[in-house]
């Protein structure tokens, strides 16, 4: 007799990651890469938060603190809130799969727009949950009206990337605050922030102003874009006291490592490192878009670190090949929700040079 494994399994679909720069050089047959395929900072973190890191792995004999204390009681400083309203966890998306496992069961339903954060189609999988995916508005943004219309009495959990991986559209708080006027307080609405940095739209604490009303609201956030910390792994939930109890309740202890913790802990003490690296950022993006809209392809205006660039009738994955041959790396659409589509995250101004260079010999 075989073994026989969870029906679960089956249903996961995978999760492509950008391809890493060995890979990609080996693929390839070019020595230097120009990775603009994760939607990293190009920016390393602040000095001290390194010099934290250093100090911390001293003592990795240890187990970090389960319940991650001083980062948490650091971020309720930050955001003027209670510890006990903040949930940290092993990057952003541990929240989301511990949500839907606290949340969700066969016969649940979990909404999200699509294409969005590809890992949101592991969540009804995980769980048995019915999924409902609402595609994005014109101009490739969030349709709240037409999520809003697909909740039911079974509707658990209703996720809003904003602004949106991958499309880099964004909803200003105030249209955010009107549609949870309108959601019923049986259903738990995640606005995942990971890139809430970069918007110029709002300030970024405006959605975070919205928790006061709204219990069933999360904002979800993390350290891996604009504090430059995505090789740690560390994010983190503003929330209720029953979200985070319920997230804790069915993650792994110590899902926050000793180094992560120490070094998010110091990167809040460096706000205006964050703002240089945002700010930087913008200008970049700025580049790329009027880069990209001279050589003819339509891009929306981004509001994070990355573009969502339409190919047209051109060939998705002959581009892709076309830009790796000469040295950069982007992510196809297909594997992001979005079909003949590149998305390009903004490096240092030399790499982005280099791939509108390149783009323009593949067109």
């Amino acid at each position: 007799m075989s073994v026989t494994f969870a029906e679960k399994l089956r249903r996961l679909p995978d999760y492509e990651a950008g391809l890493p720069s060995a890979d990609a050089s080996e693929r390839y047959g070019v020595a230097e890469i120009t990775k603009l395929a994760s939607n990293e900072s190009p920016y390393p973190p602040h000095p001290d938060v390194v010099e934290a890191v250093t100090r911390a792995a001293g003592g990795v004999n240890r187990y970090p603190d389960p319940a991650a204390k001083v980062l948490r009681r650091r971020l309720a400083e930050r955001h003027e809130t209670d510890p006990a309203r903040i949930a940290v966890g092993n990057g952003s998306c541990e929240i989301l799969l511990a949500a839907a496992e606290a949340l969700c069961e066969p016969g649940a339903e979990i909404v999200y727009a699509w294409p969005a954060f590809s890992i949101y189609p592991h969540l009804p999988a995980l769980t048995g949950a019915r999924e409902i995916r609402v595609p994005l508005a014109e101009g490739d943004v969030h349709d709240l009206d037409a999520m809003h219309a697909e909740i039911t009495a079974a509707t658990q959990l209703l996720i809003v990337c904003n602004p949106n991986n991958p499309t880099g559209t964004h909803i200003p708080a105030a249209e955010v605050g009107a549609f949870m006027e309108r959601v019923p307080k049986h259903v738990i609405v995640i606005l995942d922030e990971a890139y809430v940095d970069f918007q110029t739209n709002d300030d970024p604490d405006a959605s975070a102003d919205l928790l006061a009303d709204f219990p069933n609201l999360v904002c979800l956030r993390t350290f891996s874009k604009s504090s430059g910390l995505a090789g740690l792994r560390v994010g983190y939930a503003l929330c209720s006291t029953q979200f985070r109890a319920a997230v804790d309740a069915v993650r792994q202890p110590f899902s926050v490592n000793a180094l992560a913790q120490a070094a998010a802990t110091e990167a809040l003490r460096h706000s205006d490192d964050v703002a240089e690296r945002v700010e930087r950022t913008i200008v970049e993006r700025v580049t790329v878009e009027e880069g990209v809209r001279e050589l003819g392809l339509d891009t929306p205006d981004s509001q994070a670190n990355f573009s969502w660039i339409a190919l047209g009738d051109r060939d998705e994955q002959g581009i892709i090949d076309g830009l790796g041959s000469r040295g950069v790396i982007v992510r196809g659409g297909t594997s992001l929700g979005g079909p003949g589509h590149i998305r390009v995250t903004y490096g240092h101004r030399a790499e982005n040079e280099r791939f509108l260079a390149a783009l323009a010999e593949v067109l």
